[in-house]
């Protein structure tokens, strides 16, 4: 089937021989990592209210490397410097920034994430956007909070869908495909990327 646009829908076919793991076992290959970072700013909301599955939204720079590159969902991890009341702080993380660099703000927490670039083909968006998924059940909101972004890798092309509960089904597919592939440690943070995420060169404003 075929929608507006030509775009091709995905059917079950689709969903059902897709990969459960992206990417070589040696590790990212070229061109990743890529990197992208911005404060948080609020979105459309619809992947909260809609999918159930909230993203964080940072702008896309004029001369950055997301407005030339192929529309899709990709993965890999990201970084937020969470504000000093944010209620995460108080818990445990499996990926403290600390345990990859002595020096960290122990502020910076780092996450699995999926991310979406693209127009969001079911909606209809006119202007390219980049949709992060973090794979972590947060406390509060972190609007305005910075945000640091280590894509690793390709999952699949922008696809348009027929319903709501499809969109949804493959993103779900997305994110166990992210979390499976981040499993292996030549994926890990502290072996690509960890200083950077754990927010070397960063300097917090003091309010």
């Amino acid at each position: 089937m075929t929608l507006d646009g030509g775009k091709t829908a995905p059917t079950a076919d689709f969903r059902t021989v897709r990969p459960t793991i992206v990417g070589p076992e040696s590790g990212p290959e070229a061109p990743y990592p890529l990197r992208m970072e911005g404060e948080v700013v609020k979105g459309y909301g619809r992947g909260k209210s809609e999918l159930q599955i909230p993203t964080a939204n940072i702008p896309i720079a004029k001369d950055s490397w997301v407005e030339d590159t192929a529309t899709g969902v990709y993965f890999g991890w990201a970084s937020i410097h969470l504000p000093d009341s944010h209620p995460d702080l108080s818990k445990p993380s499996p990926l403290l920034s600390s345990s990859i660099s002595s020096l960290a703000d122990p502020n910076w927490r780092i996450y699995p994430m999926v991310m979406s670039i693209g127009y969001n083909l079911f909606y209809g968006n006119k202007v390219k956007s980049a949709e992060i998924h973090i794979m972590h059940e947060f406390g509060s909101d972190f609007y305005g909070a910075q945000m640091r972004v280590c894509i690793l890798g390709f999952i699949r092309n922008e696809l348009n869908y027929v319903d709501l509960d499809g969109l949804r089904d493959d993103i779900l597919t997305d994110i166990r495909v992210a979390l499976k592939s981040l499993e292996r440690e030549t994926w890990a943070p502290k072996e690509i990327e960890g200083e950077w995420l754990s927010g070397s060169g960063f300097k917090a404003v003091e309010n």
